[in-house]
């Protein structure tokens, strides 16, 4: 019978006799690494599902075994001995009665010498591997033999150190004896799906920890046994509830409807723009100002591919919500994307909000204090209009007059935390708390599926246009040998007045992997072309510094850029047209496609040149080959994003731990195409017709993790 583990709380432990409040007691390692699993309820530790499964319901003989089985034999110790040839290391051969096995252990103690002793019985569970000496197994599990075989098959689960697997699969069987598994979904949702109304949660749970040894192993493995079907609809539901209701709750909120005033700011800054609108960004920008015009607060996302033109499409929103009386934040991750975005808005914006008597607001974290200050005043007072920053937009002292709208640029790149904080700065000081509109934008195409799922309680816009006169970009494989050939190839760049990126991965030598570095690069380069001025850039220098090598870049001072990947968005330097990314077997799918997009915003003829190393003696792996593939295949964002997400995944590809979002763990979004649809029409239902399930459905599955989906 499984034993419970029960995590001390305040509940169980004697109160103080004394005033002085009780330091908390003592976590032993083991419920300290069952923490960090994040398996803290009853409910966290039976939705803990095995990675695999041992066979342990039967014993094989040795006759019958085949070489590369893992089996499970029971024997009599034969021989045992301790060689030095050629290490030290355990000999013990067992005979079952039909063939004989050399057991090796290369690490043992005394007390396993003594369990192998000549004469003794064993119970041997390991891989074995057949020779010119007969079986040998190495490093097998060992215990007495005798006892009752199990019944069902022996899960093994993730888990990390200080946390044995016997005490592991206690604690889930007991979490899962004690946890409250009564059905939260309504029948009429489950009579749907003939396979959900088979298997109740608990059933299919207690399968899936304790599966009976006729149990098919691959339906297992790839998840497709209707006990796996129950389990990822649940999931499923679970999300899409909470996005539901994160859209129901955000209808009942209220934000200042914002609407351009005729003749106003807005239609100024489209007279005074040096390009005329896509269509869709003119589409995109009736969609947002649609949504200003509401008394509920806008959620949108707007993606766009690189170089769509969404600053723009942002500066208009920001117009509108000036306009109506309003200020505007636009936060980015970096300082570089910061201040391009800062450098151009001001350019539009300012000359327009002058005539107004206001002013576009530079706000960031190495800002000498005085400059600060006159900020944080200009952004209380009202003064300033706008507000281009980093993070340091959404700090404590940040006192906004009248925030409007909040834009988030690369959202993907901040954590939710940090997108809840800038939501929660209300607008107006005085008068009735409001929440602002929210727009947020991001170059990495969301595939649709995708949207679907974890964007279900967004509005979704998107910049399927380019602006004319962006050059395609043409994407070419080079091995790392080829080196040489890559410089001269910037040497006729140069010649021709053009300028060159250089990426690379790392900063600095590092032992623990062998890649070239930008220092190195910057050097070797400088020494290859005599008189070309080449910069560096990385994270690590001095926020003056970087401004200083940026400006130079975009002036034309600088001809080559070695850097690493800080330069990945917002930099744009149209008379750059050659971008050489070194290992570019090391990176990302979606920021190989975000580098390459940092070239072909002018009118010369562009290139993009993969740098790829393959290990010694060795090939590049396959996910490696298939994003290399695709970036040579294909430039457009959305075909892109759809490769990256088959490649790593939906948890990967929205960057989980960043996010805090509640991703999926058991539900695949290609493969469980129909039980995702099944969930968006469920959870509609349940929250109308059944609301007390609803809430006790997320409550089991997402915890506290249901606020983050709010961001």
């Amino acid at each position: 019978m499984a034993l419970p583990v029960h995590l001390p709380t305040r509940q169980n432990c004697p109160m103080p006799t004394s005033a002085q409040p009780l330091a908390p007691p003592k976590l032993s390692a083991p419920q300290k690494a069952l923490r960090k699993l994040g398996l803290v309820r009853d409910i966290d530790l039976a939705l803990h599902l095995p990675l695999r499964y041992e066979d342990e319901t039967r014993i094989v003989r040795l006759r019958d075994a085949r070489h590369g089985d893992l089996v499970q034999v029971e024997a009599e110790v034969t021989h045992s001995e301790v060689s030095f040839r050629p290490r030290r290391q355990l000999l013990v051969t067992l005979f079952d009665g039909s063939d004989q096995c050399v057991l090796r252990f290369f690490n043992f103690y005394p007390s396993q010498q003594k369990q192998m002793a000549v004469g003794a019985r064993l119970r041997v569970r390991g891989e074995v591997r057949g020779g010119l000496t007969g079986w040998t197994m190495m490093h097998p599990v060992v215990r007495a033999a005798g006892g009752d075989l199990p019944a069902s098959l022996t899960p093994v689960y993730s888990t990390v150190a200080a946390l044995p697997q016997a005490y592991l699969r206690k604690a889930v069987l007991a979490g899962l004896a004690r946890a409250d598994l009564s059905e939260t979904i309504a029948q009429p949702c489950l009579d749907q799906v003939n396979q959900l109304a088979s298997w109740g949660l608990r059933d299919a749970l207690t399968f899936l920890h304790l599966p009976t040894p006729d149990v098919s192993l691959s339906q297992l493995e790839d998840r497709t046994h209707p006990a796996w079907h129950r389990l990822k609809a649940e999931e499923l539901l679970a999300q899409q509830l909470s996005q539901f209701e994160a859209r129901r709750e955000r209808e009942h909120l209220r934000a200042p409807p914002l609407v351009a005033a005729r003749g106003g700011l807005h239609e100024k800054l489209l007279s005074v723009l040096p390009f005329g609108l896509t269509g869709a960004q003119r589409r995109v920008g009736e969609e947002i100002a649609r949504d200003l015009s509401h008394v509920q607060p806008m959620h949108r996302l707007l993606q766009g591919d690189v170089g769509s033109g969404k600053t723009v499409v942002a500066a208009l929103a920001a117009a509108i919500a000036i306009d109506a009386g309003w200020q505007c934040a636009l936060m980015a991750p970096t300082e570089i994307l910061a201040e391009q975005h800062f450098a151009k808005l001001a350019e539009w914006l300012s000359p327009l909000l002058q005539e107004r008597g206001q002013r576009v607001a530079w706000l960031t974290g190495s800002q000498k204090k005085k400059a600060r200050g006159e900020m944080l005043a200009l952004i209380a007072s009202g003064e300033a209009a706008l507000i281009v920053g980093t993070h340091a937009v959404i700090q404590e002292q940040v006192s906004f007059f009248k925030l409007g709208l909040a834009v988030i640029d690369e959202q993907h790149r901040f954590g939710v935390q940090q997108r809840l904080d800038l939501r929660k700065k209300t607008a107006g000081s005085g008068g009735e708390a409001r929440e602002p509109h929210l727009l947020m934008m991001s170059a990495t195409p969301i595939p649709r599926t995708l949207a679907m799922s974890y964007y279900a309680d967004l509005d979704v816009s998107t910049l399927d246009e380019l602006p004319p006169g962006r050059t395609p970009v043409v994407t070419k494989l080079v091995a790392a040998h080829r080196r040489d050939e890559v410089i001269e190839r910037i040497r006729s760049q140069i010649t021709q007045g053009r300028q060159v990126y250089w990426v690379c991965p790392l900063i600095e030598e590092s032992e623990a992997l062998d890649l070239r570095n930008a220092t190195e690069t910057h050097d070797e380069l400088a020494a290859a072309l005599p008189g070309v001025a080449i910069g560096l850039l990385h994270s690590r220098m001095p926020t003056a510094d970087k401004k200083q090598v940026m400006a130079k870049f975009t002036s034309g001072e600088t001809l080559v850029l070695v850097s690493t990947t800080v330069i990945e968005v917002g930099v744009d330097v149209p008379n750059a047209s050659l971008m050489v990314i070194e290992h570019a077997e090391r990176f990302g799918l979606s920021q190989l496609h975000q580098l390459r997009g940092r070239v072909g915003r002018g009118s010369a003829a562009s290139a993009c040149i993969l740098l790829y190393e393959a290990p010694e003696g060795g090939r590049l792996s396959e996910s490696a080959r298939a994003r290399l593939k695709a970036m040579v295949e294909t430039s457009d964002g959305f075909e892109i994003a759809r490769r990256d997400l088959d490649i790593r995944g939906p948890g990967e590809f929205m960057g989980a731990r960043q996010s805090g979002a509640a991703l999926l763990r058991f539900a695949d979004l290609t493969e469980d195409a129909d039980l995702l649809a099944w969930a968006q029409q469920a959870a509609p239902l349940m929250l109308t017709r059944y609301p007390n399930l609803a809430r006790l459905h997320i409550e089991r599955w997402l915890g506290g993790k249901a606020e983050y989906l709010k961001a």
